[in-house]
């Protein structure tokens, strides 16, 4: 993953096309707006397998990312372990990022 990864979360929070946090990511899974869904590495294994749990049977990507929730909560400027990107561009964006950066 690269640094342009967390710039464009910023930047996807600013346009506010994310749901920041477990609570409202699961919201935002169970209202399909969800399009993708970044963990901190630090989060827990519990947290993850329910937000695939939530996201099984979707298109919906969970993906734990290799930043810790003090690095991810800087790039969208709110405390956040979980950030569920609400827009299909920025989704692709990142996702993207992701596979680049392996």
């Amino acid at each position: 993953m690269t640094v342009k990864f967390l710039r464009l979360l910023g930047l996807s929070r600013r346009a506010g096309k994310v749901a920041l946090g477990a609570d409202k990511s699961y919201e935002s899974i169970s209202r399909k707006k969800a399009r993708a869904v970044f963990i901190a590495s630090d989060l827990s294994a519990k947290t993850e397998k329910e937000l695939k749990f939530k996201a099984n049977g979707t298109d919906i990507k969970v993906i734990r990312t290799e930043y810790d929730i003090e690095t991810l909560s800087k790039a969208v400027g709110s405390p956040a372990g979980v950030i569920t990107v609400e827009d299909e561009g920025f989704a692709t964006a990142l996702l993207g990022e992701l596979e680049g950066g392996k």
